[in-house]
């Protein structure tokens, strides 16, 4: 068979299997409570799962909450913003994550942005305009920068949320709209921690020094270590290397590499530490790991197109840990 067969093989099998990951994440996720509907905005609300909407641009936009018990709606409360990758929403990423158990145990509010789609191949598949990524929200320059705004906005007006503690994470299109907020939204986004999406904006100049714990699988096909095309990619899409984005931030925060002494070594697990007496940047390799969520859950995809996922550590108790030594200045 052609080379030139052998690919359009393979991205109809990709596509026939993300057309079908709505539906089957629904089907493989725990039971969640129902969500309450869309309350006014005037008062506070309590503890629960909640679906939310606002105008962005003359658009429709939507957001999942996950507010743990623990809030009492006394003291203020820390918020991570999880975006999904591209081709996916807010319920995919809220399953694949497992950020839920996190906040539940840790005591923080979890915000599931979903991205703009229109005339898609990819029922239910969503996207966010991260730069030079991805797809028809890039193609259509959609301000999603305007939109997390606009939406920690309406947060802070239902829920007594710690202005110095909003955090933001996200894989693959969600992890380079992390570099997008760290560079565009630094005054209010604390630090970040993308997964499995290196930076993809042209310029780049944050208000502050910015906080980063990357994490990266060495065998991704779709968002390469190295950095080109990867063999999995549907859209084509050429992204920078993971050492380029380490490099960048080292330069441009004056960052020095510094010994991993609070992180444990772990076979499949590499850690590098870089620091300032204002920022901090820490990388997460993992070694022979995909496009996935370390200590996460796989959708319909799973491990044969998105490939290995790593068990040793949790990606979202990790970043929580590396997010609670950086609140905002």
């Amino acid at each position: 068979m052609h080379s030139t067969e052998t690919r359009l093989m393979v991205l109809t099998l990709a596509l026939l299997a993300l057309l079908a990951v709505a539906a089957c994440v629904n089907r493989e996720a725990p039971d969640k409570p129902r969500p309450n509907p869309q309350p006014p905005i005037s008062g506070l609300t309590g503890p629960g799962d909640y679906e939310r909407s606002l105008v962005v641009d003359g658009m429709e936009r939507s957001f999942t909450l996950h507010v743990p018990t623990s809030y009492d709606g006394k003291r203020p409360m820390a918020v991570v913003l999880n975006f999904h990758g591209g081709g996916g929403n807010s319920k995919t990423q809220r399953h694949i994550s497992r950020m839920d158990a996190t906040a539940d145990r840790e005591g923080f509010i979890v915000v599931y942005p979903q991205g703009t789609n229109e005339k898609s191949l990819i029922k239910n598949g969503y996207t966010w305009n991260a730069g030079t990524c991805c797809g028809w929200a890039q193609e259509h320059n959609i301000d999603d920068v305007r939109f997390t705004g606009l939406m920690l906005d309406r947060l802070e007006k239902e829920f007594v949320v710690d202005t110095k503690r909003i955090y933001a994470t996200g894989i693959s299109n969600g992890a380079l709209m992390c570099y997008r907020l760290a560079c565009e939204l630094a005054d209010r986004i604390a630090a970040i921690a993308p997964i499995a999406g290196p930076m993809g904006m042209d310029r780049c100049r944050p208000s502050r020094p910015v906080s980063i714990m990357h994490f990266h699988g060495t065998d991704d096909k779709f968002a390469p270590y190295s950095g080109g095309v990867g063999d999995r990619s549907l859209p084509g899409q050429h992204f920078e290397s993971v050492q380029n984005t380490v490099d960048f931030w080292v330069r441009a925060q004056g960052l020095r590499e510094e010994q991993n002494r609070e992180f444990t070594p772990r076979a499949t697990v590499r850690y590098q530490r870089f620091l300032s007496d204002k920022a901090e940047f820490v990388l997460v390799t993992l070694e022979g790991g995909g496009h996935t969520w370390p200590g996460g859950q796989f959708g319909f995809l799973g491990k044969r197109f998105l490939g290995e996922m790593n068990q040793e550590i949790s990606a979202s108790d990790s970043m929580w840990e590396f997010f609670k030594r950086h609140p905002l200045p």
